[in-house]
């Protein structure tokens, strides 16, 4: 086999870090991890060739921190660094400081991130590339007056957005023009406060959407192609907790259309690796640009599942050079991913770090399990508060349903509060099964109230 970079350094943590690991092992390449000194005990140290601590729990003071990632780098001789997802898997200047010292970055370009990292730039290029965009403001509103203006514009509602932003920070949906000025302080109080930037910008507000993303590969040479969408509209604001392919709001004409339009966003940009196109789609599925990940993302495996290829393995070849081989994908399989936080769904989703006494993963056929966690693991309150992901595949939609009750059902998590009832109740929800939902889910749904019936009905 051929051996695409001699030693990478993963700059990441957890589930992904050991995701990584294990394709860099079965490459044949060596592995460097680095940790916080809360994460000495993490299964991606263990299983690492190398370990290098990197500084206090903080984020700020090791797993942000550059010049630390790097001289790591640097006494382990290693030729490449894997961003994973989150921390600095989007940030143009590291990858711009991986390029200055000759350390390939496993990734796009520094002109890449930064042509999607700043949403007004991104919704720029993709007007440019024939990309339908959310009818808005022509980039970042100046004050309240230019805010009212644009709103008058576009209709109620409206929803505010930071342009740095991401993972629901500095968002705020506008129903009347009497809310907007109190929308409008507080979405740039928490985008400066989140980002170090708190310019904002306007967009109508599409009701009852779906958030569907496509997944994309590019190379080194101009070739994009894609690999299918994603339904993520199962979240909680702003964040995915379950996450399937194909989307049950899917049709062979949409898929084509949205296809289309995300190769034409990735060679807009000449995209290198991995990276995501994520959309809104309204009732009537018409489809709107919203934001393109230049990372791989948490639900990679979802994709993974229902095309039989590695993704991250695919990253590290298209970093190393190599040509895209094949065409678009069209999914056969169906799969669900759930997301395992320590979380308490019961009590407002609050962080329940802690622990762990007792663990004890799913098992059995099409039932994956991502994760770097093990009895006697503590769960850190510095760090996103994932456990795992499980993932089911089957044949059909209905088929994958049933495998993922079965397996939420076996799965042991003792000594903190976990998302896994959450899931076992939405396996059962009939407009789960039936494909009736969109991103206001969790609005609409009592789960807790849902929770004690089919309590009392067991007693």
């Amino acid at each position: 086999m051929q051996k695409y970079f001699d030693k990478i350094l993963i700059a990441n943590r957890g589930e992904i870090a050991l995701r990584i690991i294990r394709t860099c092992k079965e490459m044949g390449i060596k592995t460097v991890a680095v940790y916080s000194t809360a994460d000495r005990e993490s299964l991606h140290v263990r299983f690492a060739d190398e370990a290098v601590c990197i500084g206090p729990p903080a984020s700020a003071e090791s797993y942000l921190n550059i010049p630390k990632i790097m001289a790591a780098v640097e006494i382990t001789n290693a030729d490449a660094v894997h961003p994973g997802y989150g921390f600095l898997a989007e940030n143009a200047d590291f990858a711009e400081v991986c390029a200055e010292y000759g350390i390939k970055f496993i990734g796009p370009t520094p002109s890449q991130i930064r042509k999607m990292g700043d949403k007004i730039t991104a919704k720029e290029t993709m007007i440019k590339a024939g990309v339908p965009v959310v009818p808005g403001s022509d980039g970042l509103l100046k004050d309240v007056k230019h805010a009212k203006s644009v709103a008058e514009g576009i209709g109620y509602p409206v929803m505010l957005k930071a342009t740095a932003g991401g993972g629901g920070k500095g968002m705020r949906i506008v129903w009347k023009e009497e809310e907007l000025e109190s929308a409008w302080n507080m979405a740039r109080k928490e985008a400066k406060a989140s980002f170090s930037n708190d310019g904002i910008y306007a967009e109508k507000f599409i009701e009852e959407p779906r958030h569907i993303e496509i997944q994309v590969a590019g190379d080194q040479y101009g070739t994009v192609i894609h690999l299918s969408e994603r339904d993520c509209s199962i979240q909680r604001r702003h964040q995915k907790l379950v996450e399937e392919s194909p989307s049950p709001f899917m049709t062979d004409k949409l898929r084509e259309e949205m296809g289309e339009a995300a190769i034409r966003a990735g060679e807009a940009i000449r995209y290198e690796g991995v990276g995501t196109v994520e959309f809104l789609v309204d009732k009537h599925r018409n489809f709107y640009f919203m934001e393109m990940n230049t990372r791989i993302q948490v639900e990679h495996t979802v994709t993974e599942e229902v095309i039989d290829h590695d993704l991250i393995k695919e990253q590290i070849k298209l970093a190393a050079g190599e040509k895209i081989s094949g065409g678009n994908y069209i999914p056969t399989l169906h799969a669900i991913e759930v997301r395992i936080n320590a979380e308490d769904p019961f009590n407002g989703f609050r962080p329940s770090p802690g622990n762990i006494s007792s663990f004890h993963s799913s098992k059995g056929h099409g039932v994956r399990v991502d994760t770097h966690v093990y009895a006697g693991y503590t769960i850190s309150p510095y760090y996103d508060s994932m456990i795992a992901k499980l993932i089911c595949r089957a044949q059909t939609r209905e088929e994958c349903i049933k495998k993922m009750a079965r397996a939420l059902d076996e799965f042991i998590i003792e000594g903190v509060k976990t998302t896994v009832p959450f899931h076992q109740l939405l396996m059962k929800n009939e407009r789960f099964k039936n494909g009736d939902f969109n991103t206001g889910f969790l609005n609409e749904w009592d789960f807790e109230a849902e929770a004690k019936a089919l309590l009392g009905t067991k007693k």
